[in-house]
């Protein structure tokens, strides 16, 4: 920005607290730092690409899955198999068999049960030089059968080593071996006494291993081995432990479409292990749907067959009276019989003596709920009805009775818990009940009329003589006990039609296979992801918080929102030996940098006045103050103007360096008297440029300058000098160069790229603002033009053009990102 005229700038409280305040954070910058550390990036991405090969080659634990799919059908009558639930009663739907299933699946029981079947509390695994490989036991040569009456350690590593003749080498750890033991008869732990560590040995197939605190013997896996392991590594866990990650790797879920349809998913570090644990476990489980539905029919097939039994010893004897009668009394042939009385008599009794059956399976069946004894209950066809509401209230009963024994393990009997938990109970032996009485009260509501109406055609055969009225009746008897004879063994042919026909209601569509499947986890691809990315965020991490911490100056256009200061011009990095880059690089763009200043003052201390008094000043040393002096002065001097150079900065005096002058006399001599103005000043190469050194540093520098005599000298330089250009001391270390200020037609403020700080603006910022110090402009000094050109803002004098415009910028070579963008600009360019 090239400063207009002088203008009045009305200032409000919101601008004026928004001076001297910069941004926490230069994005731009940020990712200009991340290009030009490109090389730790793609050292952090070779370093985190070897580490994710090494992770995924030697230390990832594959994560393997199978499925089983099956379906339930809905034709079960079994109490203990229900289709139905107690939801039933409440009106609820839903595919509440599938849900008994899937507890059946997750239950302990069911899976207790497979871990001593198939053994799964011997866990195998095989160790290379880095990482281990969990096995299946069908993927071992040798099983390890453990003394179940002995007393075992848990978690302690077994190795067995192959040796030549079916042998095989013991190898127990040097330490670690403990005194809590634990039984796989009681399932429980015993401390033991102290003992030494067990030997290690080699033991044959069959030979039995004792130690105190192991005791097992290997056996030959049936099931031959495609692969030789270099060694077996057995750890014995507890049953509990065993059920509990068996647990927590199932899965079950229902197809959306039919709900009965249920999809059982098996999560293991061996393929092979979770195949043959699904197709067991649902093997298992069809074995056991089957079993319970049979118990019910087994139940009712033995009460009928003990009923049947009673009946016929029942039947035998009211034969033989029969046939006593019919041989001795003569009475089998009876004149005039009334048929047509003694058919309606023999059928009604018959209905009686069903129903009286009937009545006696729901005395068996409410004696088995008072009882608690539901494994006895019989099916309701024996009591001749066909109740779901029923059926549901014994299923959920059973369950609510096993869930109340697991919960009286951990709460006491007066607790909440469980007071709850026998109201459910009761609620639902109530309802059970309920169901019965009524269909008793039904019965004996029949019966009671069925002896009405026999008792009506009793009435018809009262004038039959004694001796055939008893004879009728022992017949009669005989019928009644006949028809229930008849009634029960109809009911026990149909139940055991139904043993013999009885299916398991569990079809398996889809068993578990391997099929190579892939492992599930861990995901390689976003472990690897993982890995290199957070390397490659580490010297980002690194540089931004560098970017945060660091206060610099680095953004020309954030510079003068910040200060609303004036900017005269931007100078490039100097790459001269010595600070007279004016002098020795004429035509070079920093030298053209330094006229486009010259040029730009003009604006600032106005054309109407004569001798210009012109103060350099910064923030702190370092920020190229006396380098701008000394070349503004060269550009002054060159354009034929009478210029003097003075060096005012007392406490550290420079200039005299590059000019070769001496320093022995200079403007501290002046002041305290000791010389003239005459013997102070130098001459140049610059026919038009003088320079009056600093001279000694005195003891009281501030004095000197503030007193009569530097103002005095200086008006007196007025009157033979066009320009005077003071290099004062820097503000932010003492206040000399802001009393200086007073007398200076123009302030130019140096702000070095990336080295001053962004605090030390604000004493400046708000002097200016306030109106305390004028004629200000600022120098942004020592740009790094790799950043590119016009970075943060652009510019005309000094990177208008552009490096290798000038002659001795010819051999420049630009970065190589602005290269590329020259290029696309090229090309995006052509017509």
């Amino acid at each position: 920005m090239i400063p207009e005229k002088e203008t009045k700038i009305e200032k409000d409280d919101s601008q004026e607290g928004k001076y001297g305040s910069f941004g926490l954070f230069d994005l731009a910058h940020f990712f200009n730092r991340i290009i030009k550390n490109w090389y730790w990036f793609i050292l952090m991405l070779f370093i985190g690409y070897c580490m994710a090969w090494v992770y995924s080659k030697y230390y990832a634990q594959n994560i393997y899955a199978s499925n089983l799919s099956l379906s339930i059908s809905n034709n079960t009558s079994s109490y203990f198999t229900p289709s139905q639930s107690i939801n039933f009663i409440w009106g609820q739907g839903g595919n509440q068999d599938g849900i008994y299933l899937k507890k059946m699946l997750l239950s302990r029981t069911h899976n207790e049960f497979l871990v001593k079947e198939l053994e799964l509390y011997v866990n195998y695994s095989t160790k290379g030089i880095i990482k281990s490989t969990y096995l299946d036991k069908d993927d071992v040569p040798i099983l390890l059968e453990v003394d179940k009456k002995h007393l075992q350690q848990m978690d302690y590593p077994i190795t067995l080593v192959p040796k030549s003749n079916n042998k095989f080498e013991v190898v127990l750890p040097e330490d670690g071996h403990s005194r809590n033991l634990y039984s796989y008869e009681t399932e429980g732990f015993t401390t033991v006494d102290p003992y030494d560590r067990p030997d290690n040995r080699t033991i044959e197939i069959g030979e039995w291993f004792t130690a105190p605190n192991l005791r097992f013997r290997l056996v030959k896996n049936p099931i031959i081995q495609k692969i030789d392991l270099q060694n077996i590594i057995v750890k014995l866990s507890t049953v509990n432990n065993a059920v509990q990650d068996i647990v927590s790797t199932i899965g079950v879920d229902f197809d959306k479409e039919i709900g009965t349809i249920m999809i059982i998913t098996k999560r293991g570090y061996n393929l092979n292990g979770t195949v043959n644990f699904l197709n067991k476990s649902v093997s298992e489980l069809q074995k056991k749907r089957q079993a319970d539905k049979l118990i019910v029919d087994k139940n009712t097939n033995a009460y009928l067959q003990e009923n049947l039994d009673n009946v016929r010893k029942k039947l035998d004897s009211s034969a033989y009276v029969l046939n006593y009668m019919k041989t001795t009394e003569k009475l089998y042939d009876i004149k005039d019989r009334d048929e047509k009385s003694l058919n309606k008599i023999k059928e009604l009794e018959s209905k009686k003596a069903d129903l009286e059956s009937k009545i006696s399976s729901l005395r068996h069946m409410k004696n088995s709920l008072a009882s608690q004894n539901l494994e006895k209950m019989i099916s309701t066809t024996a009591a001749g009805f066909q109740d779901g509401v029923f059926s549901a209230t014994i299923s959920e009963l059973k369950d609510l009775y096993l869930k109340r024994r697991e919960m009286a393990r951990i709460y006491k009997p007066n607790s909440e818990p469980m007071i709850e938990i026998n109201k459910l109970i009761n609620d639902a032996r109530a309802n059970s009940n309920g169901v019965l009485g009524n269909y008793y009260s039904d019965y004996l509501e029949e019966i009671a009329k069925i002896n009405r109406e026999v008792m009506q055609a009793n009435s018809d055969l009262t004038t039959y003589p004694e001796k055939e009225r008893k004879y009728l009746d022992a017949e009669r008897g005989y019928n009644m006990i006949e028809a229930t004879y008849n009634s029960l063994l109809s009911r026990q042919n149909e139940t055991q039609l139904k043993i013999v026909g009885n299916q398991s209601d569990i079809s398996v569509i889809d068993p578990a296979k391997n099929i190579g499947q892939a492992p599930i986890a861990p995901n390689i691809k976003v472990v690897k992801a993982g890995i290199i990315g957070g390397l490659l965020i580490l010297p980002m991490l690194f540089i931004l918080i560098g970017e945060l911490l660091d206060n610099r100056i680095r953004n020309i256009k954030e510079l003068l929102n910040a200060t609303r200061i004036p900017l005269l011009g931007v100078i490039g990095n100097n790459t001269n030996e010595t600070m007279l880059t004016v002098l020795d690089q004429p035509k070079s763009s920093v030298s053209e940098a330094f006229r486009g200043i010259r040029a730009n003052m003009r604006f600032l201390a106005g054309s109407d006045r004569g001798s210009k008094v012109i103060l350099v000043t910064s923030s702190i040393g370092g920020e190229g103050k006396t380098y701008v002096s000394i070349n503004l002065a060269s550009v002054l001097g060159l354009s034929d103007k009478k210029t003097i150079l003075l060096g005012m900065d007392l406490r550290k005096p420079k200039i005299f360096g590059d000019f070769r002058i001496d320093n022995k006399y200079g403007i501290s001599n002046y002041l305290t008297g000791e010389v003239e103005m005459s013997q102070i000043i130098n001459k140049t190469k610059i026919p038009n440029l003088d320079v009056a050194t600093s001279g000694p540093i005195p003891p009281n520098p501030s004095e000197l300058l503030m007193g009569e005599s530097n103002i005095r000298f200086i008006q007196d330089l007025k009157s033979l000098y066009d320009f005077i250009i003071i290099d004062s001391p820097p503000v932010g270390l003492v206040a000399d160069s802001y009393e200086l200020m007073k007398y200076s037609d123009t302030n130019i403020y140096v702000v070095r790229h990336e080295y001053t700080e962004k605090y030390m603006l604000k004493m400046i910022t708000e002097k200016y603002h306030n109106g305390e110090t004028g004629n200000l402009g600022l120098v942004y000094n020592d740009y790094n033009t790799k950043q590119g050109y016009g970075y943060g803002y652009g510019y005309g004098y000094g990177y208008g053009y552009g490096y290798g415009y000038f002659d001795e910028d010819k051999n420049y070579k630009e970065p190589l990102l602005i290269r590329i963008r020259n290029k696309v600009r090229e090309i995006f360019n052509k017509k």
